[in-house]
């Protein structure tokens, strides 16, 4: 959880997976302005990738290709926000946000904060280290992941909070497109790639305070403009 908090509730299947397409179809617009062919842009390739491996379709993918890059009429220009701060009981949280509309999310944003505190620019990431991350699982039965890693250069690996079985690889961030694309080599099917900010001294939380922690997660989850959340909570 000290690299990026994930909503535990239930939801559809539909809604998620409508959740998710919006999402990359925010980054996929961002990373597209650099140029449209994904052999040529490296931040688009990644998410190119990961809409894949969601299952986003085809034609959703291409349109918000094209979108990006301006190819279409009506582009729409997203603006990408972090905002720094703690949840109730002093746990450090980073939310990016994609926006179309800056004084509508500064605005929602610092409502939803009111449970716990919105700090200034730095007041937070000094205590996170900015990473690339790569889940991968294991194509073959003798893949090691620390000869993996060693091979394939990423700074460090462990086993994987969502997924049994897989490791998470960590690397630098100008190294993050290198690694995924040679772990394949070396036994490991990548199942995502993405810059994040992982925390430093992970705070410990239980009990009701975790459940008020969780609640205040899920509220800014629940956000159409929030992408991504880290928290540095242990466990």
């Amino acid at each position: 959880m000290g690299a990026q908090w994930k909503v535990k509730h239930k939801e559809t299947a539909a809604n998620a997976k409508g959740k998710i397409f919006g999402k990359l179809s925010k980054e996929i617009m961002i990373a597209a302005r650099n140029g449209a062919d994904p052999d040529m842009n490296s931040r688009l390739r990644l998410v190119v990738e990961q809409a894949k491996k969601a299952s986003m379709p085809r034609e959703t993918l291409e349109r918000a290709i094209k979108k990006g890059a301006g190819l279409l009429d009506g582009a729409t220009n997203f603006e990408r926000l972090i905002y720094e701060g703690f949840t109730p009981h002093r746990v450090p949280v980073i939310v990016e946000c994609l926006t179309d509309n800056i004084n509508r999310t500064v605005s929602e944003i610092r409502v939803l904060f009111r449970k716990g505190q919105l700090g200034a620019s730095g007041s937070v990431t000094w205590d996170f280290d900015h990473l690339g991350m790569i889940e991968a699982a294991p194509a073959t039965a003798d893949a090691d992941p620390e000869l993996a890693a060693i091979e394939a250069g990423a700074q460090d690996f462990e086993p994987s909070e969502n997924d049994s079985g897989a490791t998470l690889f960590l690397t630098e961030v100008t190294d993050l497109d290198a690694v995924q694309r040679s772990l394949p080599d070396h036994g490991f099917t990548v199942l995502s790639a993405n810059l994040g900010y992982r925390a430093k001294n992970p705070v410990t939380v239980s009990g009701t305070d975790l459940e008020e922690v969780e609640a205040f997660l899920s509220a800014l989850d629940d956000h159409d403009d929030v992408q991504n959340i880290y928290v540095g909570l242990a466990g």
